[in-house]
């Protein structure tokens, strides 16, 4: 039942092999906050050229289009009325190669005849809501890495390090990446879409299923010491086709991964036994993807990292997926998006934005099927927005894409849809498609009991 998990399954937190790091700042760094920073932790302002917006606060209540009505509703654009920069193509990336990730690169090279990237103009639409502000201001005074960075110690309620610097005063890449896997995605989201392998020749078969997530980490009337080690549950019923139907997976995620191991258990219809299932982790292929992806890569990254060394590269201004109300659209027809080699591109909308890079190296004597990685990160929401991802040999082989919107009747930045492509077999892999369902994410402001998530309430649903 395991390779029937969608990519939050694996949605987890960092296991670190560097040593503890007091991430803590003073009140007046804090302050910075409030100023010249977002409540996130980005810069305010804009660029110089004023290719880059200054953030005003991103989406909010006032800016939702009039035609969202209610919760679950696919999302209207509020950018529609844009129009088309450029578009960037194999013959002319040259002239942008300074803000193109060497995987958008090598998707151009290997598809010339039909990839390119639009690029729009930039609209910074990442906000949250104002206690999410509140407790990330809260989190930078307290908040640190423990356990060797396995695990983070009082925070709670938002990103822990919006100031991502140690006790020198260098940019640390494991708080950039404790970032991602604590962000802002609501409290209880109910979601039912599909994924789906496309092979060389275009030809694809849906998985659909109905997934439920309670991200206990963002609980109003909970603290760090009511988490219990716990990150959040997961819980999904798979709905077709017939021969999978009935299935269902459950999760139940640690936040310190060398405390305690995820656990899961699969229930099988035909059987109507709920098993205990084992780990997975690093890179270990994930079935339900036709072997395109592996534990780690599923939500751009997550789990254990004591496999790598990390460094911070730099923060860039790069071109990065952003605003993908028209992968949103019911109107968009699943047959019209994927195409052999990659999605549509006339579909995706592409923008300037600054980015934090990272990158990981494997270490010696250690396995992994990726020798190296590199993550380019939203400053504006500590999502993993590309990755970059090379084999032993050093020679680049995948590419993630993660095309960012904001769901602003929440509002939170996360993904519409997620893509993972392989230039050796030339196929790929899709997360979150849901254009033809008659509902896109449902975010709710209240969970379930905890009840609702214990193994046996996968042979009561499952029925």
């Amino acid at each position: 039942m395991l390779r029937k998990c969608h990519w939050v399954v694996v949605l987890v937190v960092l296991s670190l092999v560097v040593p503890s790091v007091n991430a803590k700042v003073s009140k007046k760094d804090a302050s910075r906050l409030t100023k010249e920073l977002t409540p996130y932790g980005a810069e305010r302002k804009g660029n110089k050229k004023g290719t880059i917006p200054a953030w005003t606060g991103g989406i909010t209540e006032k800016d939702i289009p009039a035609t969202y009505t209610s919760r679950g509703q696919h999302h209207p654009n509020p950018y529609k009325a844009d129009k088309l920069l450029y578009k960037i193509t194999a013959s002319n990336m040259h002239i942008h190669a300074d803000k193109l990730s060497e995987g958008l690169k090598g998707l151009l090279k290997k598809y010339p005849e039909t990839f390119y990237i639009p690029v729009y103009p930039t609209h910074r639409s990442a906000s949250a809501p104002q206690r999410i502000y509140d407790n990330i201001a809260k989190n930078a005074v307290t908040a640190e890495l423990a356990n060797a960075g396995a695990g983070i110690l009082n925070a709670y309620g938002g990103v822990p390090f919006p100031l991502p610097y140690d006790a020198k005063g260098d940019v640390n890449p494991l708080m950039i990446l404790w970032n991602h896997m604590t962000r802002w995605r609501g409290v209880y989201v109910i979601r039912r879409s599909s994924e789906v392998a496309v092979q060389k020749s275009g030809a694809y078969s849906l998985v659909t299923s109905q997934q439920e997530i309670d991200f206990l980490f963002y609980h109003e009337d909970g603290d760090f010491k009511s988490l219990d080690n716990r990150l959040f549950y997961y819980l999904a019923f798979t709905k077709r086709p017939a021969r999978l139907a009935g299935g269902a997976i459950l999760v139940h995620e640690t936040m310190d991964q060398l405390k305690g191991a995820r656990q899961a258990w699969g229930y099988n219809s035909g059987q109507r036994r709920v098993r205990k299932a084992p780990n997975l982790a690093y890179d270990m292929p994930v079935a339900a993807a036709d072997g395109l992806i592996t534990a780690d890569d599923v939500d751009l990254y997550n789990g254990a990292p004591d496999r790598y060394d990390w460094t911070f590269v730099g923060k860039k201004e790069m071109i990065i997926p952003y605003n993908n109300y028209a992968l949103d659209d019911p109107n968009l027809k699943y047959d019209d998006l994927l195409q052999p080699g990659h999605v549509n591109p006339a579909h995706t909308r592409y923008e300037l934005h600054r980015v934090w890079v990272i990158e990981a190296k494997v270490k010696k004597n250690i396995r992994h099927v990726y020798g190296r990685r590199t993550f380019y990160i939203d400053e504006d929401s500590w999502g993993i927005a590309l990755v970059d991802q090379y084999d032993s040999r050093g020679d680049l082989w995948r590419i993630t894409v993660s095309h960012l919107m904001n769901y602003y009747e929440v509002p939170v930045l996360w993904t519409a849809l997620d893509v993972y492509h392989d230039l050796v077999t030339e196929r790929y892999y899709v997360a979150f498609l849901d254009s033809e369902e008659e509902n896109s994410l449902t975010f709710k402001d209240k969970a379930p009991s905890k009840r609702y998530f214990k193994p046996a309430a996968l042979r009561r649903r499952g029925r």
